[in-house]
């Protein structure tokens, strides 16, 4: 017969603590890793990295990490299409209202400015009282110039090139003024100082006033060639984001496939359409802009710049006749053997001609031609005219030299009055294709950047939708 054991049980054995500490111990804390923070002795990376690798070994995580990869590749897709197009869009915004406008202004300043003094010179020879009509056109194409002067200073955006010249011609344009005024006031007194007084103004136009006008053309045309050129660029990097996100889109869906043998996922797809809309819409409105632009440039820009070549160079060829007759051979040639206005005039009937030729190749319907061949008739009629009255002033009879020059009927005069309208027609038309052209351009990327956007945020909202379907399944 056993009996049970008398030993006394050890505290520990049974799970229950001693009622007292041994003498001179003290008693353990127990120690707990704080409530929700990581293991002791493992940083918050380590466990995060390890919490990433245990999401990306199972399914459900693997398509937690696709629906966030997804909603961020069609989102970026979308806004980034919306960042780079509305640039382009500004670009061509500031083609159509702002740099154009502005070269053509500029164009308009040294219009203006050849203008005045070829009707200063015409106005001159018309004897000691000088027509009304020749006063008040010569008024008007100094207030033009001045007007637009301001104008173009108020638009510049402080670039510093255009600004200087501003500064130059708002410098001379009074001096020019003045000396005009004096050879009209000695003119007027039959003083011979007179003649001595315009060709110093003209002087002071063809050296000062007409380069800085010119000067400033090509600055502002520079400006305009600028924001056609930001307006053309491809925006590689949509296209690159859209043709990634839709590789990574088909390659979910047949991912989607394979482990479920489901055809559509309804959400991928409407995601999938979203970012291939946006794509489609990009490459299409971009396209379409780039053409317009072209035709812009081709069909608008460069016959404008032709043109505007041609009626300066009437211009000019004006002036020099007139004052072929103010000078009376006085100013030669550097070599000294010949008239130098009379020179002058040939060399610019010479660039007259040879513009209007580039303007009818440019021009690309019957509409623009036809005022450049009238312009170029009539500057057959006028070089006829002109040799006339040259050979009445060869022959010492300076009245009947005057009367071809001067008049409203069978003159050089009437010649270069219907050149000028002829050239101001054929301008007028190709700007109109130009605005109409670059218009088409500038609307065909208008919608786009909030389409963009709206359709990339949808198109997120797809993927996610589609991706939770699939985690739904796993719940």
């Amino acid at each position: 017969m056993t009996y049970p054991s008398t030993a006394p049980a050890d505290p520990a054995a049974q799970g229950t603590a001693p009622t007292s500490a041994r003498p001179g111990t003290v008693p353990a804390q127990p120690s707990a890793a704080p409530a929700g923070g990581p293991p002791a002795g493992r940083g918050a990376w380590a466990v995060g990295r390890e919490r990433l690798h245990e999401a990306a070994t199972t399914e459900p995580g693997r398509l937690q990490i696709l629906g966030a990869v997804l909603a961020l590749l069609v989102v970026a897709f979308g806004a980034v299409t919306a960042f780079e197009v509305a640039d382009r869009s500004a670009a061509a915004d500031d083609v159509v209202s702002r740099s154009q406008p502005l070269s053509a202004d500029a164009a308009a300043v040294y219009r203006s400015l050849a203008d005045a003094d070829t009707t200063a010179a015409s106005g001159f020879l018309a004897g000691t009282l000088e027509p009304e009509e020749s006063r008040e056109r010569y008024q008007r194409d100094i207030t033009t110039a001045a007007r637009l002067l301001v104008k173009a200073a108020a638009n510049t955006d402080g670039s510093s090139e255009s600004a200087r010249e501003i500064a130059t011609l708002n410098e001379q344009l009074p001096r020019y003024t003045g000396l005009i005024e004096r050879a009209r006031a000695a003119n007027r007194q039959g003083l011979p100082l007179g003649g001595a007084y315009l060709r110093y103004a003209n002087q002071q136009m063809t050296s000062e006033l007409l380069p800085a006008a010119e000067r400033l053309y090509a600055a502002e045309t520079s400006r305009l060639h600028g924001d056609d050129d930001s307006a053309r660029t491809w925006p590689f990097l949509s296209l690159a984001l859209g043709l990634l996100a839709l590789a990574v889109l088909v390659w979910a869906q047949r991912r989607n496939y394979a482990r479920t043998h489901r055809v559509f996922n309804q959400g991928l797809l409407a995601a999938t359409a979203a970012a291939l809309v946006v794509l489609v819409w990009l490459l299409a409105a971009h396209t379409l802009a780039r053409s317009e632009l072209s035709a812009a440039r081709a069909h608008g820009q460069e016959s404008l710049q032709v043109l505007n070549e041609a009626r300066i160079s009437s211009l000019t060829a004006r002036a020099n006749e007139n004052l072929t007759l103010v000078a009376r051979g006085s100013v030669l040639t550097e070599d000294g053997k010949s008239d130098k206005y009379e020179a002058d005039y040939a060399a610019s009937m010479t660039a007259l001609t040879e513009a209007l030729a580039a303007a009818r190749e440019l021009a690309d319907d019957d509409a623009g031609r036809g005022p450049v061949d009238e312009a170029a008739s009539r500057t057959g009629e006028w070089q006829k005219r002109h040799k006339e009255a040259r050979a009445e002033d060869e022959a010492g009879n300076f009245e009947g030299a005057l009367g071809r020059i001067v008049g409203s009927k069978q003159t050089t005069g009437q010649s270069f009055d219907q050149v000028d309208a002829a050239l101001e027609r054929a301008l007028g038309h190709e700007q109109a294709e130009f605005t109409r052209s670059a218009g088409d351009a500038r609307d065909a990327l208008k919608a786009l950047p909030l389409g963009a956007l709206a359709l990339g945020i949808l198109g997120a909202a797809g993927a996610v939708l589609g991706i939770n379907r699939r985690l739904s399944e796993y719940r």
